[in-house]
């Protein structure tokens, strides 16, 4: 089964949200866990718990688990198996992004069966070139796992390559759109090659309607999108959009039955 067809089968189960797993020094202080790897296990570890097979995607930060070497990424990758084992999709939120040899080894890494790294889907980088990441989106066909590329986030500082307007008079964002909606034309019921789009936007500045595909909306919940921000961002059906959550419901643990309670009520506002 393709990525596309999984992912609107877990959340017509599910729901439509993401839950991010992100230990933040910040958050193990406030669960009381020490700064080292044993306490991002130990975070970690009671997230897959919680969140295994209770929504839609989680999807792990690989940045927090990297800043700990080898053995972070070692916590990293029982993170995704457990999940998996859990039948919960997981997006490893790792926005790779390069070209040729190096773009193919990153998705080899997180693409292909058999790696550690490798869960359902990955974040990746498109400002080296749309075409750059053919290897991943390669890759992810071949595997039956997805893509999401990032095309207008919320910081903003990223408007200023995303608004940069091309020869042909789109912009940016929007050529990052279209060449996206080109590689899930015919894919039913929704194609493998999904956008990151900030929730948190003023106003959607790109031409969504052909996409065909899914778009991750990070930044709903604590740092400042409502149900409500979602339906007049992207219109009142949401079909496609997957609201991405961390510390409205991290803040919930230590305790798993807490942490997957919020859980679900988060998942219940944009259901």
């Amino acid at each position: 089964m393709s990525f596309g067809a999984r992912l609107a089968k877990a959340v017509a189960e599910r729901g439509p949200l993401c839950v991010g797993i992100d230990p933040h020094p910040g958050l193990l202080r406030d669960w009381g866990l020490p700064q080292d790897v044993s306490g991002v296990e130990r975070f970690a570890l009671t997230c897959v718990e919680a969140l295994g097979g209770q929504v839609a995607v989680v999807k792990p930060q690989s940045a927090f688990f990297e800043a700990h070497g080898s053995k972070g990424v070692a916590v990293l990758e029982r993170v995704i198996a457990g999940l998996r084992e859990a039948d919960t999709l997981v997006l490893v939120d790792a926005k790779r992004g390069d070209i040729g040899s190096t773009m193919a080894a990153y998705a080899a890494a997180y693409l292909a069966d058999g790696s550690p790294l490798a869960g359902d889907a990955v974040t990746v980088s498109p400002f080296l070139g749309f075409g750059s990441l053919d290897p991943a989106v390669e890759a992810a066909r071949a595997s039956g796992r997805g893509v999401f590329v990032l095309a207008r986030t919320s910081n903003p500082e990223g408007a200023t390559v995303q608004h940069a307007v091309l020869p042909d008079g789109r912009t940016v964002a929007q050529s990052v759109v279209d060449s996206a909606a080109a590689a899930n034309a015919g894919a039913e019921p929704l194609g493998d090659v999904g956008l990151v789009i900030g929730a948190t936007l003023a106003t959607l500045d790109v031409d969504l309607s052909d996409l065909n595909g899914p778009v991750l909306a990070p930044g709903f919940g604590a740092q400042g999108a409502t149900a409500a921000d979602l339906r007049g961002l992207f219109g009142p059906d949401l079909r496609g959009v997957l609201p991405a959550s961390s510390r409205d419901v991290l803040r919930h643990g230590p305790d798993v039955a807490s942490l997957r309670a919020a859980a679900l009520r988060v998942r219940d506002e944009v259901a």
